[in-house]
């Protein structure tokens, strides 16, 4: 049988076929990066030698990394290309993995965990090259998947990382995100072309470190006010520190030519509005893994807990990531028959419903399966329309920023989340054996938190404008068209 060579065209065009799946690839791994290493935090203080507080600081230095990143590279993209920026994302994440495989030493794993947290800037990124490669009734779908692979690889990586570490040494699980961010490196490298829209100009280092700061003091303060008590003065300097820096922050964006990120456009309701509903959705998702993972493996004993396993509780959270795969496109086509703020509307309102669940019944595990269905069930519709109402509201050239900064707010809202479900179920506990457990009223305390919080997301998302509504200009979505292109030469 005689082989036939592809054609150049049949190359360009397999590739541009399979630039949705692949940076959904990208997405889905990022998402598994930063929870594969849940399921190791028990025994690590034993297997690294080092303390609990140490090792905390695996999951601190990627949370403090990929907040910093995240905006800093989404602007980064817009001025020197998103493709090239997304590659070297991909490549730090990769590096910090194969780093994590090669050592036991805690300093070294916190700093290639930190790498890793590079990797936080693939979704935005991603969602910016879609909107500029992919034809308008393509783009919709496109970033709704791409918006739900943050769900769909966290609900992956735990049961994936638990049977790793079950049956087999804990290198091997760094071993596995390695390849497989290679290969993410690789397809991204091969399928995905740079695209031409660019916003030129000199980087803002004074702002981009200036965030920084003020980043890291807010973030560490939050998600270490619970160790080290929310009345200490190291906690009480942070957040004096990350008002102050923040603040100062604030005014040199206003007054900078070229501001990393532009705080003029960021304060209209278009824009806004999305921003704060990120920060509120980021926090009620976050509750749905975070309590559901405590709860299932609280023991019999206690009077509601299953006493599952890490394994068999990652199987409890799999729907999950099903769910958000699945129903994506459902999303975008809501968004399309309706508009994005209807969309992000219902799916917190989901959300909320999703908590009233379990807080009615948290004792059986298929009630708590359901309920937690539920919440990703709005999940997905909240985290699909996010993305596409910033994507109207901004020029094609701020696009990888604006969407960087809204997944900004959505780490902030799970870093509050943490915390605040810390506080709370440390408040509510009861002696089992001499071991202090949750109390079932203390977890519907925070079920009825979080189900609070959807509730104002959806409050939030209802009072956006609609786009015959007159709060500025909502730029079109998709390719940009011959006066977008106009306008942007002008400005460059």
């Amino acid at each position: 049988m005689k082989l036939v060579p592809i054609s150049s065209a049949d190359g360009a065009a397999l590739r541009s076929r399979l630039t949705v799946p692949v940076l959904a690839f990208g997405g889905i791994l990022m998402a598994v990066m930063q929870t594969v290493v849940v399921p190791l935090l028990p025994d690590l203080p034993r297997l690294t030698g080092s303390s609990p507080g140490a090792v905390s600081w695996l999951v601190t230095a990627t949370l403090l990394a990929g907040a910093v990143l995240t905006p800093v590279l989404g602007r980064a993209g817009d001025m020197y290309g998103k493709r090239r920026v997304l590659l070297i994302a991909l490549g730090l994440m990769t590096v910090g993995s194969t780093l994590c495989a090669l050592t036991s030493d805690i300093g070294v794993l916190i700093a290639a965990r930190a790498l890793q947290g590079a990797a936080a800037a693939v979704v935005p990124l991603s969602i910016s090259i879609l909107r500029d490669e992919l034809p308008p009734e393509r783009t919709g779908s496109a970033v709704a998947l791409m918006s739900s692979t943050v769900g769909i690889g966290a609900a992956l990586g735990l049961p994936l990382a638990a049977l790793i570490v079950q049956y087999a040494d804990w290198h091997a699980m760094f071993w596995a995100t390695s390849v497989l961010g290679a290969a993410g490196f690789a397809l991204a490298w091969w399928t995905v072309r740079e695209s031409p829209v660019r916003s030129p100009g000199r980087f803002d280092v004074v702002g981009a470190l200036g965030l920084a700061a003020g980043l890291v003091c807010l973030l560490l303060a939050v998600s270490q006010g619970g160790q080290w008590g929310w009345g200490s003065a190291p906690v009480l300097a942070l957040f004096a520190g990350a008002a102050v820096v923040l603040a100062v922050w604030c005014r040199q964006q206003l007054r900078a030519k070229q501001p990393l990120v532009d705080l003029r456009l960021a304060a209209g309701r278009r824009v806004a509005l999305p921003h704060v509903a990120a920060l509120l959705a980021g926090f009620a998702f976050y509750a749905n893994s975070l309590v559901t993972a405590q709860l299932v493996q609280a023991p019999v004993a206690s009077g509601y807990g299953l006493g599952l396993s890490i394994v068999a509780t990652g199987l409890c959270l799999l729907p999950n990531g099903l769910i958000m795969l699945v129903l994506s496109p459902v999303s975008a086509r809501v968004s399309t028959a309706h508009g994005a703020r209807v969309t992000l509307a219902i799916g917190a309102a989901v959300m909320a419903l999703g908590y009233v669940v379990r807080i009615v019944d948290s004792r059986h595990l298929w009630v708590i399966v359901l309920g937690a269905a539920v919440v990703s069930t709005g999940t997905t519709f909240v985290y699909s329309a996010l993305p596409t109402l910033i994507l109207r509201a901004v020029p094609l050239a701020q696009t990888a920023s604006a969407n960087g900064v809204n997944v900004l707010m959505r780490t902030i809202g799970q870093s509050v989340c943490s915390a605040a479900v810390a506080a709370v179920l440390i408040r509510h506990t009861s002696t089992l054996d001499g071991v202090a457990v949750a109390t079932l009223p203390g977890y519907q305390l925070a079920f009825a938190m979080a189900g609070i919080i959807a509730l104002v997301a959806c409050g939030a998302a209802l009072a956006i404008p609609s786009d015959q509504a007159s709060d500025g200009p909502a730029p079109t979505a998709g390719r940009p068209g011959p006066a977008q292109e106009t306008a942007l030469e002008g400005r460059s």
